[in-house]
């Protein structure tokens, strides 16, 4: 064979092409994505310097976007948990052109969709055994942001004033219900227990459930006042 022949069936590699760098956006989103992966599975005492190797780059690098490990880890929080919380969800659940029953269990199946996922569910357990912070204040965005419009939601239902503050007994029973859909979670990602597959049916039922309940427990801080 020729030389000319030689040169004619030489193929470039289609990988030889310089990689793209990527921009400053979407190095910091690659970064909080593979951070939430990472943290998921090692909890918050995985080091940063694995979290780099992982993204392919230096230590360094890492921390020319987050200045501290901290500074990362409420991003993570954020992505994780805030963003993930949508304002249309409280309208809805405040929609009183529509039975109540069919409000809360709908707003608990996209919230479900939205967090009962395996990162989700882990970052918050990892957070409360290391005493971050983080879960402190997503306890109190659940409580302000959903529980207590259930709990006005639950008076109207019931034909109960509702000029007084909500009291911690009424909370404590919506977090009943809500805690009890969220261990349906653990069960499934922490755990990695059998757990039922038809989720919307056991809304349903704790829904249910919270409704039988409620008048009791409703009526009697009213009496009691």
């Amino acid at each position: 064979m020729t030389n000319s022949n030689r040169k004619s069936k030489t193929i470039k590699p289609e990988n030889s092409a310089p990689r793209k760098r990527l921009g400053a956006r979407s190095r910091e989103q690659q970064i909080i994505d593979e951070s939430i992966s990472f943290f998921a599975e090692k909890g918050f005492t995985g080091k940063t310097r694995e979290l780099a190797s992982r993204l392919g780059f230096t230590q360094p690098l890492l921390y020319r976007y987050f200045h501290t490990k901290q500074d990362l880890i409420d991003r993570v929080f954020e992505e994780v948990y805030l963003n993930r919380i949508k304002p249309d969800w409280i309208v809805q659940l405040q929609d009183r052109s529509r039975p109540l029953e069919e409000r809360l269990c709908e707003f608990y199946t996209v919230y479900s969709q939205a967090t009962y996922r395996y990162e989700w569910i882990r970052i918050y357990m990892f957070s409360a055994l290391m005493g971050e912070k983080l879960n402190q204040r997503y306890i109190k965005l659940i409580e302000n942001e959903i529980l207590t419009p259930i709990c006005l939601e639950l008076r109207d239902y019931y034909r109960l004033p509702d000029c007084e503050p909500v009291s911690q007994v009424e909370l404590d029973h919506v977090w009943v219900t809500h805690g009890g859909l969220f261990y349906y979670a653990v069960r499934k990602h922490i755990y990695h227990s059998r757990v039922g597959n038809d989720f919307s049916a056991i809304v349903s039922r704790a829904i249910s459930t919270m409704l039988a309940g409620s008048k009791t427990i409703f009526s009697d801080q009213f009496d009691d006042a």
